[in-house]
């Protein structure tokens, strides 16, 4: 090992976008208890990050673990990215009201399939070393009974009860499964079987990287650091980023979809946006408000679609509505919660106003009328099924009328 001083000031991307790293005592010389003791090993960390693909979209809040995974990259340790293929059939309880449904192992086969292809402009996948992918059934399907014992016999009930969302139900009478339970320690025993330095996860996780750290101990092992990054706000600037909420950026969605959500993201969350998903410092960001959403905007739409792709949109955006209203980037919004899926998309033209009647819409569509992000569409029959096909886009009918779906 080589010797770091306390005085030493920690790398800034290190606390980057981190609300707590844990256990960390700044002072002290011992590795197990100062992380940046153990960055300065000789051997690469492992660093640690689990997704379960309970979907088959990731949003930007979910980047920003994977944001910090790839600061861990860039400075020389290893990413362990863990496809938790076994934990998803279970689902993390965590801050949950009610079980999770249990999906299907082919279920999770769909949706891990589009997962890795999603996070490529994140990670890098290039550089030798620098990137493990794991499965989690490749160890958690050959646990036989004495190994699952032998796991339940490292936690109490209580423990496990004072879990957010358990004690909530407990409390209310209503079912924990006693396979919940299990969750946390095969998330934990994840990190026994890759041997993990370093665990990332949002502040929801804590008590899962806990778990990890008191497993890893149990089997002998140097307990990891965990490291917790904010759950970002979603777009309405008030509720977490949640696509059942619908305040949502999808890493998948188009760039013009993109850009115009995040053209829009209300001041209050602005500069968390600018910390946890740009590479910005303070004093590279705009101090004009409108200015700043555009740079904002700008910046992440580039960092998944490239800059030209990104202008492009920028332009796409301003030309939607130049000169229809009062020459700004504002466009009126319509609230796609108020309509029942699935549904004919001329219905959703007269819903929201753009259309005095579904009659007249149907014309406007057939005519060439209508343009969904600056594309038109013609199909008179087209059938919408969810909310989230749509959600983000901007619909325009003639010259004069558009609105944003929210």
């Amino acid at each position: 090992m080589i010797a770091h001083s306390p005085s030493t000031p920690e790398p800034l991307w290190l606390h980057r976008g981190t609300s707590e790293i844990f256990p960390h005592s700044p002072t002290s010389l011992d590795p197990s208890e100062n992380i940046i003791q153990r960055l300065m090993d000789v051997r690469p960390l492992r660093v640690k990050l689990g997704i379960d693909p309970t979907g088959t979209e990731i949003h930007l809040g979910h980047s920003i673990p994977m944001r910090k995974l790839r600061s861990f990259q860039d400075a020389g340790h290893t990413a362990v990215l863990i496809i938790g293929d076994f934990t998803a059939r279970i689902g993390d309880p965590t801050g949950k009201s009610e079980m999770r449904r249990q999906l299907t192992e082919a279920d999770v086969q769909e949706n891990a399939a589009t997962y890795l292809e999603q996070i490529q402009p994140i990670l890098d996948f290039n550089t030798p070393g620098r990137l493990e992918i794991r499965y989690n059934s490749e160890w958690l399907c050959g646990l036989d009974l004495s190994k699952v014992l032998d796991l339940l016999s490292t936690t109490t009930v209580g423990q496990m009860l004072a879990k957010e969302g358990f004690a909530e139900r407990y409390g209310r009478s209503e079912p924990v499964y006693l396979h919940e339970f299990l969750y946390p320690l095969m998330q934990g025993y994840d990190s026994v079987a890759v041997g993990a330095d370093v665990e990332l996860g949002g502040t929801d996780q804590k008590f899962n990287i806990a778990i990890g750290r008191d497993l890893q101990r149990h089997f002998g092992l140097p307990a990891q650091f965990g490291l917790l990054m904010p759950i970002l706000v979603g777009t309405d600037g008030v509720q977490k980023m949640s696509k059942s909420l619908g305040n949502y950026v999808g890493l998948r969605e188009d760039a013009l979809s993109m850009y115009s959500k995040l053209e829009k993201t209300p001041d209050r969350v602005i500069d968390q946006y600018f910390e946890l998903l740009t590479h910005f410092n303070p004093e590279e960001i705009s101090r004009d408000p409108r200015d700043r959403q555009k740079q904002l905007a700008l910046s992440i739409t580039s960092q998944y679609h490239g800059e030209s792709a990104a202008l492009a949109a920028q332009e796409s955006a301003l030309s939607l509505v130049k000169g229809t209203i009062h020459n700004t980037l504002v466009v009126p919004e319509f609230n796609l919660s108020t309509i029942v899926f699935p549904a004919k998309f001329f219905y959703i033209l007269s819903a929201s106003g753009l259309c005095k009647t579904s009659s007249e819409a149907r014309r406007q569509i057939a005519g060439g009328g209508v343009k969904v992000d600056g594309n038109p569409m013609g199909d008179v029959n087209w059938l919408i099924h969810h909310s989230h096909e749509l959600r983000g886009r901007i619909i325009q009918v003639g010259k004069n009328k558009c609105v944003r779906l929210i």
